[in-house]
């Protein structure tokens, strides 16, 4: 008989987190309870209160965890023209939230009234639009004004994503791609040149 392998402290809590991002795929944040996830993991509600405290930590451990991972799947290539790497990182976030949707859309709405959760979203919206500025964008120079544009493409984009997934109204996925990648160059080409619109090519 096999002797089954005892897991660290730190390696259940990863384990329980990994559970809880598996849930996130196909629940609301509310519907990921502590009796729901201590049942899938085959573990007592106590031993979930020991890793986390409440369940309410463990929501907010589950939704830094996805917020991670969305940053770090929509990472664009380092090479390629800059909207060929921009189509593939908004090609990366469409199929993240495709995959996520139910956790995703109630993250983004719990952000609207959940101090902590808010932080967490705040943190990646951000990570996400900072790419823009990269070095090896080419986009545009870092200013407040090019940011004001960024931020709100990212906005549009989250709506117009959640919004297709919903109902796609007879809008392909590549037609949607196509609009996402190719509506942010137009916006920063409409900036005054004082702005810091750069010279690279969009």
């Amino acid at each position: 008989m096999s002797q089954r392998t005892r897991l660290t402290p730190e390696q259940r809590r990863e384990q329980l987190l990994d559970l809880g991002i598996r849930l996130f795929a196909r629940h609301s944040l509310d519907e990921i309870s502590i009796d729901v996830v201590a049942r899938e993991a085959g573990i007592s509600r106590g031993l979930l209160y020991h890793y986390f405290g409440d369940k309410m930590a463990f929501r907010e451990a589950v939704v830094r965890r996805a917020a991670d991972a969305l940053v770090a799947q929509t990472a664009p290539p380092s090479t390629g023209e800059p909207v060929e790497r921009l189509l593939a990182s908004m090609t990366a976030y469409v199929d993240f939230v495709d995959a996520n949707y139910e956790g995703y859309v109630s993250m983004v709405r719990g952000a609207a009234s959940d101090p902590v959760l808010r932080e967490i979203y705040d943190e990646a919206f951000l990570a996400l639009g900072l790419r823009i500025f990269d070095a090896g964008a080419d986009f545009v120079e870092d200013t407040p004004a090019a940011r004001l544009v960024v931020r709100g493409w990212q906005a549009m984009s989250e709506e117009l994503v959640l919004s297709w997934k919903a109902d796609p109204a007879g809008l392909s996925r590549e037609e949607l791609l196509g609009m996402l990648a190719g509506s942010l160059p137009v916006l920063l080409e409409m900036l005054p040149r004082s702005s810091g619109v750069g010279s690279g090519e969009l």
